[in-house]
């Protein structure tokens, strides 16, 4: 049986391959000006969104920052230098809000310190794309369904010093879609994964412009694993493995005043398309029908463009934080991406609030690209920490 779906599940599907990462097969394109849109495409890019709203207030910056229990999500290894000896948090996004009203992710993260040097965490994420009115060729309701994506992560880091930490999580992925549904002859399959990260941290505290200050990098490959499929026999796809690095400084400028400076750079470790003549053959660029490890070695010499066009696939994220007195802070990023590798470009603002074992964050996402369906994205993130350890240096 074929069928058909609401006009908000196809504008859900385009925006989100469009905007966000390309999630359908996408032909190199080339504009009016001669620049050529050329996506990368993968599977499950909910994996790529970041659910703190801390470093969604510091435009996505955040693999070396100072840790908290959101560090799962953007660099693992960091939670071997929290202070606390447990806790958890809770983030929340309405997402897509200018395409539907009920898409949205949620995240759940938690750690325990199972002595001064190792820690363990788990998280939870799942997106909704909210609910879909299905109807088949002849128009008669097939009921409706909710899409939904979700993964699991198991999380260990390890401290080497005081100084250097290692980290790894592995991941299982799910991804429902379709609902098991008929599509040109074929049933469609919920798609699953296993994954892993591998992550490192360093921070070191020093003098800079004569203020004591604290100076950290990080490094974070995230989603190494296998490729997904929703129809047997059908095309896989590539997870969205990605190269995320950075660096910041923390100054402390007194008892009451501090503030870090934060700037990431990241790259998918994905295929690039090729150019294809009119025939088929590969006109430039590598056959990205290739293995996962031929697909991330690859990625840093398979665009069609060469070097430039290698250039234009790494983005960046920048952010700032003050804090006052450890109780209020104020955040403000900004990220770029290339208008020919997704177009993804905003400001991002953010606050937060510490009270006693509680933290409440909130971020505030402008997009600054026309009709970017990524625009006034709010997220909201609850963090509780108890039993503090004493071995934070």
């Amino acid at each position: 049986m074929n069928f058909k779906c609401s006009s908000k599940f196809l504008l859900i599907c385009f925006f989100f391959a469009a905007e966000i990462f390309t999630l359908q097969a996408q032909t190199p394109e080339t504009q009016t000006n001669g620049s050529r849109l050329n996506s990368l495409r993968t599977a499950v890019p909910f994996l790529q969104i970041t659910p703190d709203a801390r470093v969604g207030g510091m435009g996505e910056a955040g693999v070396a920052i100072a840790p908290d229990a959101n560090s799962n999500s953007i660099n693992p290894s960091k939670m071997a230098f929290l202070d606390q000896k447990y806790g958890f948090s809770a983030s929340y996004s309405p997402w897509l809000r200018s395409i539907a009203s009920d898409i949205n992710l949620g995240y759940l993260s938690g750690f325990y310190k199972i002595d001064e040097r190792t820690t363990l965490g788990a998280s939870l994420r799942y997106f909704s794309l909210g609910k879909i009115e299905m109807t088949d060729i002849n128009q008669q309701d097939l009921g409706t369904y909710n899409p939904n994506e979700f993964a699991i992560d198991a999380t260990f880091a390890r401290r080497f010093g005081d100084s250097f930490s290692l980290g790894t999580s592995a991941r299982y992925i799910y991804s429902n879609l379709a609902s098991g549904q008929f599509s040109t002859g074929q049933q469609s399959k919920a798609g699953k994964s296993f994954a892993m990260d591998v992550s490192a941290y360093f921070k070191k505290p020093t003098i800079l412009f004569g203020y004591d200050a604290i100076v950290s990098a990080g490094a974070n490959i995230s989603n190494i694993g296998t490729k997904m499929s929703y129809i047997d026999g059908g095309e896989s796809y590539f997870l969205p493995t990605n190269l995320k690095i950075g660096g910041a400084s923390t100054f402390i400028l007194d008892d009451y005043n501090e503030i870090t400076i934060a700037l990431d750079f990241n790259k998918l470790l994905v295929p690039t398309q090729p150019i294809y003549n009119q025939d088929g053959s590969i006109q430039s660029g590598r056959n990205p029908d290739r293995s996962v490890p031929s697909g991330i070695f690859g990625s840093f010499s398979d665009a069609p463009g060469g070097f430039s066009e290698e250039v234009k696939e790494i983005n960046i994220a920048s952010g700032l934080e003050y804090w006052y007195n450890k109780k209020f802070a104020l955040r403000a990023g900004y990220f770029y991406e290339s208008p020919q590798k997704g177009d993804r470009r905003y400001f991002t603002l953010g606050t937060g609030f510490k009270y006693e074992n509680f933290n409440l964050d909130v971020s505030y996402l402008a997009a600054t690209a026309r009709k970017s369906p990524l625009a006034n994205t709010l997220r909201f993130t609850l963090l509780f920490n108890f039993g503090d350890t004493g071995t934070s240096k």
